[in-house]
């Protein structure tokens, strides 16, 4: 495999098009926080985890505890504004995954969305996220981070299911190792 460099067009569309988004969801996000924090939601509004990052370094990711609209994901915008994820990459896993580990995985910043996060409520099998995730960092480009983006919108907008799986879990609701 070919060393992936990490594409300088990518911070031109996740600077000003994740401080647009960030600017936008603010009131939202802030709403929900309170409303988090009146409820006195255990451990806080938010949820701090250490993930890695580019080049293999961690940094704490802070998250919105809910998933009502998949508003945890936008309350990382600041990540991408400040520069540690991208919009568009890979899922940003925890030090202790396994998978973290692949040279490919941290050639580029993890992202808030990507094509394995999109798959993850179909009957992907485990394995071929990483392969979806894999064929994103070889072949990435502007024009597929904006696919990405729209396609990324309607899952957005869709309720989550009870119960849903994490941005790092690609496996299929019900699913069970001792199967």
């Amino acid at each position: 495999m070919h060393a992936v460099q990490p594409v300088p067009s990518k911070r031109l569309l996740d600077l000003p098009l994740g401080t647009l988004l960030l600017l936008l969801t603010t009131p939202v996000v802030t709403a929900a926080a309170c409303w988090a924090a009146l409820r006195r939601a255990p451990g806080g509004a938010f949820t701090r985890e250490t993930r890695v990052g580019l080049h293999g370094r961690p940094f704490t990711v802070h998250s919105l505890r809910t998933r009502r609209l998949r508003l945890d994901l936008v309350s990382r915008l600041p990540h991408v504004v400040r520069g540690e994820m991208s919009l568009v990459g890979p899922a940003a896993l925890a030090p202790d995954d396994p998978r973290a580990a692949a040279r490919w995985r941290q050639a580029v910043k993890p992202g808030l969305t990507g094509p394995a996060q999109l798959r993850r409520r179909s009957e992907l099998p485990w394995e071929e996220a990483d392969m979806l995730d894999l064929h994103y960092v070889e072949h990435h480009w502007i024009g597929l981070d904006l696919a990405v983006l729209l396609r990324t919108i309607p899952t957005l907008l869709a309720r989550p299911a009870q119960g849903d799986l994490s941005d790092a879990d690609h496996r299929p609701p019900g699913y069970s190792a001792a199967e």
